[in-house]
């Protein structure tokens, strides 16, 4: 630059227009991509915990056994996503259902149903009980008990 040149008040504001409109289009971009990952987590958890369900309770030994542990397998796949496992343990987020009577009849099938509540990335818990800010995923796995074991 001379002396003489008179002095360009635009110069270098390409670079801040530049820095400031990707801030605008990254943030959101990147909070999406978080979203995602987030609701993908919930989705294989749920179905790898019905898949897990229905295997544990056509290979239970008895019929009293066999929700017990379709629960477990079910928090131990929710846990594995970083999901709270307690609704499966206690509430309703595991149902089983039997296509005969008792549930381990043999050819019987059963169908195991897990359903969870996935929570937006860095929304307080305080706002998302105002307003429903989670999205519920749900799975359903069908399995046969074996048609060549004892009844139990």
């Amino acid at each position: 630059m001379n002396a003489g040149e008179p002095v360009d008040p635009e110069r270098g504001s390409a670079v801040v227009e530049f820095i400031g409109t990707a801030l605008l289009l990254l943030i959101p971009l990147v909070y999406l991509v978080l979203t995602l990952g987030r609701l993908q987590a919930g989705a294989f958890a749920v179905d790898g915990g019905a898949r897990e369900a229905a295997r544990a309770v056509v290979t239970a030994p008895t019929s009293a056994d066999a929700e017990t542990r379709a629960r477990v397998a079910v928090s131990l796949a929710l846990e594995d996503q970083g999901f709270d496992a307690g609704p499966a343990l206690t509430g309703d987020a595991v149902q089983v259902t039997c296509s005969a009577d008792p549930c381990l009849t043999p050819g019987a099938t059963v169908t195991a149903t897990v359903r969870a509540v996935v929570p937006l990335p860095f929304v307080p818990a305080l706002l998302r009980s105002w307003v429903p800010l989670e999205i519920p995923v749900e799975s359903r796995y069908r399995a046969t008990v074996d048609q060549f074991v004892e009844s139990r």
